[in-house]
């Protein structure tokens, strides 16, 4: 479906060990950059000792958003092959954090990119693979008296509610299906005044 995409709905470690060397590898359900610096940063301070920490991530439901890190391992050897399998298993909105200790053997190029693969590939096997839904975050400015009108509509499309203001009117922000903004707009639109705010 091309308006859904696939990610992991919980936490989930794996591992793979190799000549002394052991690969912890951490999967993270994310959504934003934000939320994948606190994740680095958490795994940093629990890892402290370790050699290296390695990550690649991919954000939104179209995968525009990706990057990885090879934290001073070879060039390629570490992130590309965690960007890999995230990809691979066709994933968004995920980072995947593999902390290395070393064993005091090296293991070569074509080692290194054995075990971050495998690492990774660990962690995914573990993990509850979710589908999603695009969405859209729309403002929705109303009077009192078209709260039943838009509650119908609200509870007809299942839109989420994600924050809502009363002063004079009531001001509701809510995340809707992109595939069904264009309809959910134009009923909308003749009770309230909707300005359409994100692709999410």
């Amino acid at each position: 479906m091309r308006d859904s995409y696939q990610t992991i709905q919980f936490v989930t470690e794996g591992i793979y060990k190799e000549k002394g060397s052991k690969f912890i590898a951490f999967a993270f359900p994310v959504s934003s950059e934000k939320e994948i610096k606190v994740n680095i940063e958490k795994i940093k301070k629990e890892h402290h000792s370790a050699k290296h920490l390695c990550f690649a991530y991919v954000l939104r439901a179209d995968k525009n958003i990706f990057r990885s890190f090879d934290a001073g391992e070879p060039s390629n050897t570490a992130g590309k092959p965690i960007l890999g399998q995230i990809q691979s298993n066709n994933l968004t909105n995920i980072i995947i954090i593999v902390v290395r200790y070393f064993g005091g053997t090296l293991l070569g190029t074509s080692g290194l990119i054995q075990a971050y693969k495998t690492a990774a590939a660990d962690a995914i096997l573990k993990a509850t693979i979710i589908t999603k839904f695009k969405e859209e975050q729309l403002e929705i400015i109303f009077n009192y008296d078209k709260i039943g009108e838009v509650m119908k509509i609200i509870k007809e499309h299942k839109i989420e509610i994600s924050q809502q203001t009363i002063t004079e009117k009531y001001n509701y922000l809510v995340n809707a299906k992109a595939s069904e903004v264009d309809i959910i707009f134009k009923k909308l639109n003749l009770i309230a005044i909707v300005n359409r705010m994100a692709k999410l």
